[in-house]
């Protein structure tokens, strides 16, 4: 029985570091771009120049994002 408990506690945690990956990567991706929308839109209604900053900064965001995913790996 001591086997098999260490076995299932095992499997258990290799799901839970697979299912913490998993949501670390929406996070990321989330932040990122809700970060570069924020930002573009501050920036829009602070120099009056809507709605083109919002649509860079929501881009590098998106980007940020990408670049995010080909990291995670490394860590």
């Amino acid at each position: 029985m001591g086997k098999e408990h260490n076995r299932f506690k095992r499997k258990n945690s290799d799901t839970l570091r697979m299912l913490a990956n998993v949501s670390q990567i929406g996070v990321t991706m989330g932040a990122s771009v809700l970060i570069g929308v924020l930002l573009g839109k501050y920036l829009d209604r602070l120099l009056d120049t809507s709605p083109w900053l919002l649509l860079i900064f929501s881009l590098l965001g998106a980007g940020a994002a990408i670049k995010s995913l080909f990291n995670i790996p490394k860590s």
